[in-house]
């Protein structure tokens, strides 16, 4: 008896949530997003892959960050790079004028010191702009419990 309850009160339900109106669906397209009321974000996003799809989303991502107009003046961004992620900062890499652009919008490019220990590179093989934190993990942990965001791409 219980089964053949179940099944129809679980299609009303369905049917319920299906059903949508004209009224949400207007007001659904006419949404044009949160409102900045801060005065100031942060946001640090985390780098440690070599994908270069995953650096290059990481750069876009930061840079329509920056370019939102909600945000213009408003929001303070770190890239921090640890791991494998630290093969974008190396001298060679195909990522130096898009890095040197981010930290021309002040964007700080900050490389984890531990990884350039265990991976033993110098960092003179680094773009001699980027700047060093002692830890990755130990920057992230930091800004997030100052309250940044911690995006990673």
């Amino acid at each position: 008896m219980k089964k053949f309850l179940v099944v129809p009160l679980m299609m009303m339900m369905y049917t319920g949530y299906a059903q949508t109106t004209d009224a949400q669906l207007r007001k659904n397209r006419e949404y044009t997003g949160a409102v900045a009321k801060q005065k100031q974000y942060h946001a640090i996003y985390q780098l440690d892959k070599n994908d270069p799809k995953v650096i290059q989303k990481a750069i876009r991502n930061i840079n329509n960050a920056l370019n939102d107009p909600r945000l213009k003046g408003k929001l303070e961004i770190e890239l921090v790079a640890f791991s494998a992620g630290t093969d974008a900062y190396l001298k060679g890499s195909e990522y130096e004028e898009a890095l040197r652009a981010l930290v021309g919008r002040g964007v700080i490019v900050a490389q984890c010191q531990n990884t350039l220990e265990e991976r033993k590179i110098p960092k003179e093989q680094l773009y001699d702009f980027i700047a060093l934190v002692p830890s990755g993990n130990g920057e992230l942990i930091i800004r997030q419990a100052e309250g940044w965001s911690v995006v990673k791409p």
